[in-house]
């Protein structure tokens, strides 16, 4: 089975510069494999400040390690052709947290759309590029007529995040790094958008950083889980043995925190699976796959 994505023993430090000699590592000694196939999510979990944008950035070539190695197709990302960097440009796409921050509001959101089948020259006319525009958009669930032609501020947060998921989609990337994708949207919209990062995966076979700081939600649609803190991996595995099984402090704290869906039962009654299950807003008498399914509905 060969490697698609390869983050080797990637350490990042920051400062040490001429105005100060202190340096704050940012993440440590963080190693992780995407294969080619079958498409995975993988969950990175942490609290703010723990490293998990810094691995999102290096992951994304945005920044570069201080040590260690990012290899795409077995070979590092600083010994890349020009041809060979416009591949993992297209290959390894992201969407980003804010859903409003990534639009120019001088520009109608089509433009977020229009821009990546003109640089990769995806269609041969205006009439296929816009086929498939509509082809994506609905595949999310949104409906060409009613975001199409518009600005951003006349679309709901969780619109304008599903058009990124549409662009994405449009791109056919092997690989798309999710950062906190649902924490700025309503409630009622994340299984929406949950359901939409599923359906990247087990439709189109597109793998996924998800990275999230909401333990429940990782539990919900992963198929292995990190759990970072301060820079450092402290735990990873499976996430029905991550979640009814943590062995590190910082995961049974991440675990407890998770909010009670009903303040009259006391915690020990609803901790495990079940509680979280019922966080998401999923029936929790079912397994973990129950849950996914449900979401795809």
């Amino acid at each position: 089975m060969s490697s698609l994505l390869e983050l080797r023993d990637i350490t990042k430090e920051y400062g040490g510069g001429f105005m100060s000699q202190r340096k704050v590592v940012a993440l440590q000694n963080f190693s992780h494999v995407i294969q080619a196939e079958p498409a995975t999510i993988t969950a990175v979990v942490g609290e703010s400040g723990s490293g998990k944008t810094t691995m999102a950035r290096i992951l994304l070539g945005l920044e570069s390690p201080t040590s260690g190695a990012v290899l795409y197709k077995g070979k590092e990302l600083r010994r890349h052709s020009r041809r060979e960097r416009r591949e993992f440009r297209r290959d390894l796409q992201a969407i980003f947290q804010d859903p409003f921050a990534v639009y120019n509001s001088f520009y109608k959101v089509d433009h977020v759309l229009t821009i990546p089948v003109a640089k990769f020259h995806l269609a041969k006319s205006k009439a296929d590029a816009r086929r498939m525009i509509e082809q994506a958009l609905e595949a999310v669930g949104l409906k060409p007529e009613e975001t199409l032609g518009r600005y951003p501020h006349q679309l709901s947060g969780g619109q304008r995040q599903r058009m990124m998921v549409a662009r994405t989609l449009l791109l056919r990337p092997k690989v798309i790094v999710a950062d906190e994708p649902v924490s700025m949207v309503d409630a009622s919209l994340r299984v929406t958008i949950l359901a939409n990062l599923l359906q990247l995966k087990q439709q189109f076979g597109i793998s996924l950083i998800y990275i999230t700081h909401d333990l429940a939600t990782a539990y919900q649609i992963s198929d292995h889980i990190i759990v970072l803190h301060r820079g450092v991996v402290v735990e990873q595995g499976d996430p029905e043995h991550v979640v009814k099984h943590p062995q590190h402090p910082y995961t049974k704290l991440l675990i407890s925190s998770i909010p009670q869906p009903d303040p009259d039962r006391p915690w020990g009654e609803l901790e495990g699976e079940g509680a979280i299950l019922s966080s998401v807003g999923v029936d929790g008498s079912g397994p973990r796959q129950a849950g996914k399914e449900a979401m795809l509905e």
